[in-house]
């Protein structure tokens, strides 16, 4: 029976570390089902879906630590029931703009999580603007809408949250550009 394993490796970017990992995950008789990399700066993230046998798993969670330990990387590594692809048949760019003030954020992912919609990806910029001196907040989301939520209802509702908290919104569907 086919066992997985979630993966999560942090440190600082070098050279050749995707290629080791790949190469220890298949000399252990195992497949990536699934990964995501990112880089910040000089600093980098991979999280991947791993799949085995229970042995072949089990030679996976020793080999990782010993390999993060020698190229000064840190690992968090969790067995987990079946991976299934998120559908991302309703992806949306959500697109935030205005003044910075403390909250916005918060009550904006409190908004998607009360409407069920996941948030895959994220990303803040900020900014003096020049003729007034305030800070300014360009906040940037990439969300998948499940089925079952109204879009018109739900544009309404965004909306009026932005309104409140004083900021501009443009959402896209990803699908139609």
């Amino acid at each position: 029976m086919k066992q997985q394993l979630i993966a999560v490796i942090l440190g600082t970017d070098q050279v050749g570390i995707l290629s080791d990992i790949a190469t220890l995950v298949s000399e252990s008789d195992c497949n990536i089902l699934d990964s995501r990399h990112a880089i910040y700066g000089q600093e980098f993230s991979l999280t991947m879906i791993i799949e085995g046998t229970h042995n072949a798993i089990t030679r996976v969670e020793l080999s990782i630590p010993e390999m993060c330990q020698r190229r000064d990387l840190l690992s968090i590594l969790k067995r987990t029931r079946e991976h299934t692809k998120q559908n991302l048949t309703h992806l949306y760019d959500v697109e935030f703009n205005g003044v910075d003030n403390p909250g916005q954020i918060q009550a904006i992912t409190r908004f998607f999580a009360d409407q069920h919609v996941s948030i895959s990806a994220f990303r803040q910029t900020t900014s003096v603007d020049d003729d007034n001196g305030h800070k300014m907040m360009r906040f940037k989301l990439v969300v998948n809408i499940p089925d079952d939520v109204a879009m018109p209802e739900f544009r309404y509702n965004l909306n009026l949250l932005c309104q409140v908290l004083h900021l501009t919104s443009n959402i896209i569907d990803k699908h139609k550009g």
